[in-house]
């Protein structure tokens, strides 16, 4: 899921409630192995852009490697330096922009995980935060990046009719078993998904709204805007144990120098 904000984002609603964001997403599982793993390979300074709770960058910080995560959303910002300071964790957490960001430094290895790249809906967006990566690029550093491979039979479905996630329900300790829905639409002129969330619990049907616009990127397209913010994809897989990116995957794994 993603955990990209924007100023001009209506998505951020969505990660007003870090908290919550944590319960129906907790992270965890092959991708938070993949990123530990590669780190631990090719490591030095790390950087994570839209790092949200920090559920990646934790983990990763825990093996001693310096770690700096930045982030539009002070509510994650928070709910992650919570979280590290519980863990005894040292993490350099910063407010700021993926598109154009200036940290007076480089580093060895920047990612941005789970989506949050697809929350920039302009070209132009994108290319400037591919600029601004690789001005923070050490030589010879890292930059890898994961976002979902699009499907046109599933971006065919998003017809607005609300239906229920059942693979995102989730306890809350006050509220119990909460449910989710969520209704989409799909922009093919701006390659853009445009959903609301509803969060809902026997008690407290609707009690949070929200809505989530997500880009999609093609495989084709995906090279050129490398490209024009000075970056390479030298490496694409399609799944976290590094299988050969195909037609059928529902990952984009991309790893660019």
């Amino acid at each position: 899921m993603s955990r990209r904000r924007q100023p001009s984002d209506q998505s951020d609603l969505f990660y007003s409630r870090a908290r919550l964001y944590d319960l129906m997403f907790p992270g965890g599982g092959p991708a938070v192995d993949f990123y530990r793993a590669d780190v631990d390979q090719h490591g030095g300074r790390v950087l994570e852009l839209a790092c949200g709770t920090g559920n990646k960058l934790i983990p990763i910080a825990s093996d001693d490697h310096p770690c700096v995560g930045l982030d539009f959303s002070a509510d994650m910002l928070a709910e992650a330096r919570r979280k590290a300071d519980e863990r005894g964790v040292a993490v350099e957490w910063i407010q700021g922009d993926m598109r154009n960001f200036d940290l007076g430094r480089t580093f060895d290895y920047v990612f941005i995980t789970a989506n949050s790249l697809l929350h920039l809906h302009e070209t132009e967006d994108l290319v400037s935060c591919f600029r601004s990566v690789r001005r923070h690029l050490a030589p010879g550093g890292r930059f890898v990046f994961d976002v979902f491979n699009p499907s046109v039979r599933v971006l065919a479905e998003a017809d607005g009719t609300r239906r229920t996630r059942t693979s995102l329900s989730f306890t809350d300790p006050d509220r119990g078993s909460v449910s989710v829905d969520v209704a989409e639409t799909y922009d093919a002129s701006a390659q853009v998904t445009r959903g609301t969330w509803y969060l809902s619990t026997g008690a407290e049907p609707d009690f949070f709204v929200a809505p989530l616009e997500i880009r999609s990127i093609f495989p084709q397209e995906l090279p050129l805007l490398l490209s024009l913010g000075g970056l390479e994809l030298v490496e694409r897989f399609g799944d976290w144990s590094g299988r050969p990116f195909a037609a059928d995957a529902l990952v984009q794994l991309c790893i660019c120098e």
